[in-house]
């Protein structure tokens, strides 16, 4: 996608060819760097630290680090040893371990001396296939727009929480994927941006993206949405997501799960949008089995911030001596989701919905 014109991805092989490329997004909105990963620990340490950050890119970036890691160490239990320390980044998100089981899969068949650049080679094809995927949800979800657009016939308002963009894959994005298509199809498209505490990435990373991209947008407080959509200024409600259940439950960034109940008691179509990767056809209980990544209660209790001068300043913002509970993510029931809107199509959410656009999933299911 583009900033101010100029096309990027989030992450690109390096020119030495041994290393990768990735926008820190710990920097933005104020400063676009590149970081470069050149070893095992610094792409966990990347992930970890929400460098980068969104299911998709931190499947391709543990992708990636199994590489890096690879050429230090290619014997078994260096695989092992790689898979292990980036499994443990981020326990929430199913695309990290779809990438790292992907690519662990056939190196034990390749030659030592191979591996390295086989996991590289590997990590590539994944990236350009997320891009391939984020692109048709793109087209599906558009359609939904368009359709919205032709029944409502004015301005399409769209409520997103978190950042499901191109930031948080490849390229593209999930759910504003069909945002970005739309746009550029001339829908007259206007996104609603929730700020998402505690790390706002509505405000710093989806709001960025739009705006460099030149998609209408407003930035609200997360607690905003229920009111919008009483009255009438929200016609759909599009998210992403980190990790699907077989039976169409959506766990993503904490307080989905409340605009998903806002929607509902609103009639608002409420779509989540996800690549194959992210469908975890081992659960089917979300709620109940999906791991909830807990985070440092500092990002609740402190915010960094830019000062007036230019300079930035992180402040206290709870109580000195408050506990603090930092849950990253909920998940939202399936019968509280209008659809899933995939690679392959939309599809209801429930196991049937699934399985009719993943029917080679019927017997592993």
């Amino acid at each position: 996608m583009n900033i101010d014109g100029t096309p990027y991805r989030t992450i690109l092989p390096a020119a030495d060819g041994a290393s990768v490329e990735v926008i820190d997004q710990t920097r933005l909105p104020f400063a676009f760097e590149m970081k470069r990963l050149a070893t095992l620990d610094e792409a966990a340490v990347a992930i970890r630290t929400m460098i980068v950050r969104g299911a998709p890119l931190i499947g391709v970036t543990a992708a990636y680090g199994l590489a890096l890691g690879l050429r230090r160490d290619a014997s078994d239990a260096g695989i092992d040893h790689a898979v292990e320390t980036l499994a443990a980044t981020r326990p929430t998100a199913i695309n990290l371990r779809w990438a790292l089981d992907r690519v662990a899969a056939k190196l034990r068949e390749v030659e030592v001396s191979e591996r390295a650049a086989y996991a590289f080679a590997e990590a590539g094809r994944i990236a350009e296939e997320d891009v391939e995927s984020c692109h048709a949800i793109g087209r599906h979800g558009a359609a939904i727009l368009a359709d919205l657009h032709e029944a409502k016939g004015r301005r399409l308002n769209v409520l997103t929480h978190c950042n499901a963009g191109w930031l948080a894959t490849v390229d593209w994005g999930t759910a504003l994927a069909p945002i970005y298509v739309a746009h550029e199809a001339g829908i007259p498209v206007h996104v609603y941006v929730d700020e998402t505490r505690p790390r706002n990435q509505g405000a710093a990373l989806t709001a960025f993206e739009l705006n460099a991209h030149g998609v209408p947008h407003t930035v609200i407080s997360d607690n905003a949405g229920g009111h919008l959509m009483q009255h009438g200024e929200i016609d759909v409600c599009i998210v992403g997501s980190d990790r699907t259940t077989a039976s169409g439950d959506v766990c993503n960034k904490i307080g989905t799960y409340l605009k998903a109940l806002a929607a509902s008691d609103n009639r608002i179509p409420f779509y989540a949008a996800l690549p194959f990767s992210t469908i975890d056809w081992t659960l089917t209980d979300g709620v109940a089995q999906i791991p909830i990544e807990e985070r440092d209660g500092r990002e609740v209790s402190h915010l960094t911030g830019r000062l007036a001068d230019g300079g930035f300043a992180t402040i206290e913002v709870v109580s000195p001596g408050s506990p603090v509970a930092n849950p990253a993510f909920d998940v939202t029931p399936a019968r509280l989701v209008t659809g899933i809107i995939t690679e392959r199509g939309v599809a209801s959410a429930d196991a049937e919905g699934l399985l009719a656009l993943y029917p080679e999933r019927r017997s592993a299911v």
